[in-house]
């Protein structure tokens, strides 16, 4: 069994990434407003609330990163060529068949407004896309 190279150190600034294109993405000036009415989010709420849903964030974040740069190098192995551009189709793909998928089917039996759904998974291609330019500029020792 061959275990996927994998170069940590981008995984940790990808995951690192999350949390900027989140602050961005969710913002006042950006989408926050907007989000927070289609969410039924209070932005007022103490800071504290917070506490949690960020250590899951972290948390969940590495997961993720981690699991790209392996199929990524799993993907560049199988098809070869750049590893930066395999980089990219693996995130789109598991993006496009896992996140946005589930995102769809979730929020369509939770009855979410497809304007919520919509900006919701548009955070998280851009989230993948990052974490991919990321792990895929930057690859394993010996790629």
């Amino acid at each position: 069994m061959t275990i996927p190279e994998i170069n940590y150190w981008a995984v940790l600034l990808a995951m690192a990434s999350t949390m900027v294109v989140g602050t961005i993405w969710y913002s006042p000036k950006v989408f926050g407003t907007r989000w927070a009415k289609l969410a039924n989010v209070d932005m007022d709420r103490p800071g504290s609330s917070a506490v949690m849903p960020i250590i899951t964030t972290v948390i969940v974040s590495f997961i993720t990163a981690w699991v790209l740069a392996g199929a990524t190098s799993i993907a560049w192995h199988f098809y070869e060529g750049s590893y930066f551009w395999a980089a990219i189709v693996t995130a789109v793909t598991l993006w496009a068949g896992f996140t946005a998928a589930r995102f769809i089917t979730h929020d369509a039996f939770e009855g979410r407004s497809t304007r919520l759904t919509t900006l919701n998974i548009a955070h998280e291609l851009v989230t993948a896309l990052v974490m991919a330019i990321i792990i895929g500029a930057w690859p394993p020792a010996g790629i």
